[in-house]
C-alpha cells in the first residue's frame, strides 16, 4: 500500500497475520531481570528496518530494557482492535488515527500530559502534533509531520519551455496560472494542447496535473486559501456548500472535464483499480505536475526521478495540508509506564530515526523548522533537493493548516458514509459541484459532533 492509502483510511487493511506476537498486557521480565516491552507498527520494508535500528539504539541507551519489535505490515487496524479486546496491547506503538481518539476515551492509551515537563522535547511540538481527547488529557502525538507539496518533472517543464513551479509560498502560481501551464504540459498523442484543434482527450501522452479529488488533505489547503472550511468555528455546521467551496471544488473538477489538463477515474490506471505511485506517474511523464505528500520523497530518490517540489498554488493566503502520520500513544496495559514512555519519547526523536533523513516522515518538534543547525542535521543531504528549505520547511512551518481527520470528530463515519460518495461522484463528473455539494452538506452537518479539543501543551 503506498503511503496516501494509509493517511487516507487511518489504518491497513489488506491481508497478512502478526497480532499475536504481543502477550498479555504488554511486555515483561526478559533474561537477567531486565524489562521487556513491546514496540508495535506498520510500514515498508525501509521502515521496517529504519524502525529495528532505532530499537536497538534505544537498548544500547538503557541496557536495563529490551524491545521486541512487533511488525505489523496488515490488518493493523484489525489486529490492534483484537489485541484491546483480548488485553494484549503492547506497551508503545503506532495508532491509526481512525483508532486513536476511540482508544484513548475508552482509557485504553496512558495520559501523556503529565510527562511533557520531564521530556522537554515532548512539549516542543509543533500545535498540530498533539492528539488531545480533552482538557489535560494527551493520548499521543503524531509520529510524523507530513504535508501537500506540488512535485513536478523537470525535463517535462523544461521540454515545455516553463519557469518551475514556484518553491517560495509568496511567489505561489494563483490558481489561474496553474490552469494556463497544465494547458502547456498536457499533450495528446500527436503533440497537441488540449486548446488546440484536433486535440484527441482519449489519447493523451502526458496530462499537466492531477490532484486527487476524494483525498481531502489534497484539496483542503485550497480549500482554506480560499477563505473557506469544512466546518464552521463550533465544528457543528457543515460549510461545503458555501460559495468558496463550490469555486474550489468545481475548478477541482474542471481540470478533469472542461480543461481536460488532468486525468479522470481510471486513466491512469496501470491494472484494475491500481494507480501508480507519483514517482513512477513522473519518471514515465504520464503526468508532468502531481499534488501529493511529502512521503513521496523516499520513492522519488529510490526511483531516481528528475523531479522538482513546488509549493500549492494558491487563492488568497497560501495554505497546505499539515498531517499527522499516524498516532503514537503508550497502552495503558503496559506494567511498564515508565520505561514505556521513555522509549515513546526516543521513538520519534530524529537523531535515532533515519526516516527524518532519508525523505519519509518530516520531525514534529519545532526547533527542527527554526533552529538553523536542527534544519541542517535532517535536511542537509542528498535526500534533499536543494529547493526544500523554502518549499517544505519553511512551507510547512508557515502555512501549514491541520488535517480534517485529528480535527473532526466523528469523521470515519461521515467519510464512509456520505463525504467520500459525494466526492466520488464530484470525480466521475455526472454532476456539477454546486448540485452534489448542496446535497451532501445538511446530511454531513447532521453528523458533525464538533472539532477535537486543542491546546497548548
Amino acid at each position: 500500500m503506498r503511503r496516501r492509502d494509509l493517511f487516507r483510511m487511518g489504518g491497513l487493511a489488506a491481508l497478512g497475520a502478526a497480532g499475536a506476537a504481543c502477550g498479555s498486557g504488554g511486555g515483561g521480565t526478559g533474561a537477567a531481570g531486565s524489562t521487556e516491552l513491546q514496540f508495535m507498527y506498520w510500514g515498508s520494508t525501509f521502515e521496517k528496518a529504519a524502525i529495528e535500528k532505532m530499537l536497538k539504539a534505544f537498548e544500547q541507551k538503557n541496557p536495563d530494557i529490551k524491545v521486541k519489535p512487533v511488525f505489523t505490515p496488515d490488518e493493523y487496524d484489525v489486529k490492534l482492535n483484537s489485541l484491546v479486546a483480548g488485553g494484549r496491547t503492547p506497551d508503545v506503538g503506532y495508532v491509526p488515527m481512525s483508532m486513536s481518539f476511540r482508544l484513548a476515551e475508552q482509557g485504553n492509551l496512558v495520559n501523556l500530559h503529565p510527562y511533557l515537563q520531564k521530556y522537554p522535547q515532548l512539549a516542543g511540538y509543533l500545535p498540530d502534533a498533539y492528539l488531545w481527547y480533552g482538557q489535560d488529557k494527551l493520548h499521543g502525538v503524531s509520529t510524523a509531520n507530513e504535508i501537500e507539496l506540488l512535485w513536478y518533472s523537470k525535463s517535462a517543464i523544461a521540454a515545455a519551455g516553463l519557469a518551475p513551479p514556484p518553491a517560495v509560498a509568496a511567489s505561489a502560481w494563483s490558481w489561474d496560472q496553474l490552469v494556463e501551464n497544465a494547458y502547456k504540459l498536457t499533450v495528446d498523442q500527436n503533440g497537441k494542447h488540449p486548446d488546440e484543434s484536433g486535440f484527441d482527450p482519449g489519447q493523451v501522452r502526458q496530462f499537466g496535473i492531477s490532484i486527487s479529488l476524494t483525498y481531502a488533505a489534497a484539496w483542503y489547503g485550497f480549500l482554506r486559501s480560499n477563505g473557506a472550511d469544512f466546518a464552521d468555528e463550533a465544528g457543528r455546521k457543515c460549510l461545503l456548500d458555501t460559495p468558496e467551496s463550490v469555486q474550489v471544488f468545481q475548478n477541482l473538477q474542471d481540470l478533469v472535464y472542461k480543461h481536460r489538463v488532468a486525468p479522470g477515474p481510471g486513466q491512469l490506471a496501470a491494472t484494475g483499480d491500481d494507480v501508480p505511485g507519483t514517482n513512477i506517474l513522473l519518471k514515465t511523464k504520464r503526468v508532468a505536475m502531481v499534488v501529493d505528500g511529502h512521503w513521496a520523497l523516499l520513492d522519488m530518490n529510490e526511483s531516481k526521478v528528475d523531479y522538482g517540489i513546488g509549493v500549492l498554488p494558491k487563492y488568497g493566503e497560501p495554505f497546505t495540508t499539515s498531517q499527522v502520520a499516524g498516532a503514537s500513544s503508550v497502552f495503558a496495559g503496559t506494567k511498564h509506564v515508565e520505561e514505556a514512555v521513555e522509549l515513546f519519547a526516543f521513538h520519534i526523536d530524529p537523531r535515532y530515526v533515519d526516516l527524518y533523513k532519508q525523505g519519509l516522515w518530516m520531525p514534529q518538534e519545532r526547533k527542527y523548522y527554526e533552529d538553523q543547525a536542527a534544519i541542517d542535521s535532517w535536511t542537509k543531504n542528498d535526500a534533499h533537493p536543494p529547493e526544500f528549505r523554502t518549499a517544505v520547511v519553511d512551507y510547512g512551518r508557515d502555512h501549514g493548516v491541520p488535517d480534517l481527520r485529528n480535527r473532526v470528530k466523528n469523521l470515519s463515519a461521515i467519510s464512509s458514509d456520505v463525504l467520500t460518495p459525494a466526492l466520488q461522484e464530484l470525480e466521475s463528473g455526472k454532476r456539477p459541484a454546486a448540485e452534489i455539494l448542496k446535497a451532501v452538506t445538511p446530511k454531513i452537518t447532521g453528523m458533525l459532533q464538533g472539532w477535537q479539543h486543542t491546546q497548548e501543551p
